[in-house]
C-alpha cells in the first residue's frame, strides 16, 4: 500500500508541476522559463535573482507560485514517510502472502525487492512524462482545461528575458480590438512609456529595426524592450 501511495504521489507531483508551468506561461513567462520556475517554486530549489524578480513582481504569479511551494512540500514529506514505511520488511511481509510460490522469501530480502520494484516504477514515470509527445499532449489537455474553466485567463504579453532594474524583453501578440493596432509605431506612445521595439514578426518574416512608420498589424507579434511592467500595462 505505501509502495503503491507513494508511486501515486509521484505521479501527481509531475502533473502539478505540469500544471504550474502552464499557469506561469499563461500570465505571460516563457514556456522554457515557465517550467523551470514551476519546478523550482515545487522543489523550493533554483531560483536566480532575476528570474525571481518576475514570480516576485507579479500578483497572480506569486499566488501561484505560494500553491506550488506548499503543495511541494507535502508532496515531499508524503513520498519519504511513505518511501521509508515501504521499505520495512514488517509492513512489506503483510502484503506478500503469496499461497502459490512453492518457497518463503527471507524477510531480508524483501526491502530489496520493493526498492527494486520503487526504482523501476520511477523510472518508468519519468521516461513517461519526459516523452516529448506525451508530455505535449498532457500540456495541450491541461492548457485547454484551465483556459475553459477561467482559472487563469492567458495575457497576450510573454516575457522572455529580464534584466536589471526590471527591464526585460517581451514578446505581445496583437490581436483584434488593442488600442495600438493600425497605428505607426510613431503614433502608437510605446516611446513615451519607455518601451522600444526590437523587431516585428509579421507571419513568416521578422522586420528588425522597424521604422517609425511601420504600422501595426493584426496577428503581429512586437519584441519590445522596457520595463516590464510598463509593457505589461500597455498590453494587459
Amino acid at each position: 500500500m505505501n509502495s503503491i501511495l507513494f508511486i501515486i504521489v509521484l505521479i501527481i507531483s509531475f502533473i502539478v508541476v505540469r500544471i504550474g508551468a502552464i499557469a506561469f506561461q499563461l500570465t505571460g513567462l516563457e514556456w522554457s522559463l515557465a517550467k523551470f520556475q514551476a519546478l523550482s517554486c515545487f522543489t523550493a530549489t533554483g531560483f536566480t535573482t532575476k528570474e525571481a524578480e518576475l514570480i516576485t513582481s507579479n500578483p497572480r504569479r506569486r499566488r501561484i507560485a505560494s500553491v506550488l511551494i506548499v503543495l511541494g512540500h507535502a508532496g515531499l514529506v508524503t513520498m519519504i514517510a511513505t518511501f521509508a514505511n515501504s521499505l520495512r520488511p514488517p509492513a512489506i511481509a503483510s502484503k506478500l502472502s503469496i499461497p502459490f510460490l512453492p518457497f518463503d522469501i527471507p524477510e531480508r530480502v524483501l526491502p530489496w525487492i520493493n526498492l527494486t520494484l520503487m526504482t523501476v516504477a520511477i523510472y518508468i514515470i519519468y521516461k513517461v512524462f519526459t516523452n516529448t509527445k506525451f508530455a505535449r499532449r498532457l500540456t495541450n489537455v491541461l492548457r485547454a482545461r484551465i483556459v475553459k474553466r477561467e482559472i487563469i485567463k492567458p495575457v497576450s504579453c510573454e516575457e522572455l528575458i529580464v534584466a536589471t532594474g526590471g527591464y526585460g524583453v517581451s514578446k505581445i501578440k496583437i490581436r483584434q480590438g488593442h488600442p495600438v493596432l493600425g497605428k505607426a509605431l510613431s503614433e502608437s506612445e510605446l516611446r513615451r512609456d519607455d518601451i522600444t521595439v526590437l523587431a516585428i514578426i509579421r507571419a513568416d518574416r521578422t522586420i528588425p529595426n522597424p521604422l517609425a512608420d511601420t504600422k501595426i498589424l493584426s496577428g503581429d507579434e512586437l519584441i519590445c524592450f522596457g520595463k516590464l511592467g510598463s509593457i505589461r500595462k500597455k498590453f494587459a
